[in-house]
């Protein structure tokens, strides 16, 4: 999952955020459920739209769909038994996610791009 190409997709202008240069992957088990994932997380110094085009056209372009369960506004995308997402983050995101105060990736379009797929499970995508 980690060497998937849209994880190297990015707007120009786009960096790999300092902490981040590996493709963050591995899976996980929940409750019987394993699920397997490869997460990117990007700075870039443009705007949240930018993100947003580049995305879509690079979604299109690798045989991902809209998630038709998507709340709206949200960059999710599902392709065979996978999902997309497109997260912008914020301070409160990392600092959840034990990051810290990051402002590099808070001004600007941080952001991060992550797949995950539920692996041996009646589940067709994850959410």
């Amino acid at each position: 999952m980690a060497a998937l190409d849209i994880l190297n997709s990015r707007p120009d202008g786009a960096t790999i955020a300092r902490g981040f240069e590996e493709v963050d992957a591995g899976c996980w088990a929940d409750s019987g459920e394993v699920v397997v994932y490869a997460d990117r997380t990007y700075t870039f110094p443009g705007t949240r739209a930018e993100v947003t085009a580049h995305y879509w056209t690079a979604v299109v372009r690798d045989g991902w769909t809209q998630d038709p369960e998507a709340l709206l506004g949200d960059l999710r995308f599902i392709r065979e038994d996978m999902t997309l997402s497109i997260v912008f983050l914020t301070a409160e995101r990392l600092a959840k996610d034990g990051h810290g105060s990051r402002p590099d990736l808070t001004t600007g379009a941080g952001y991060s791009v992550s797949i995950d797929s539920y692996v041996n499970s009646d589940a067709k995508t994850s959410r």
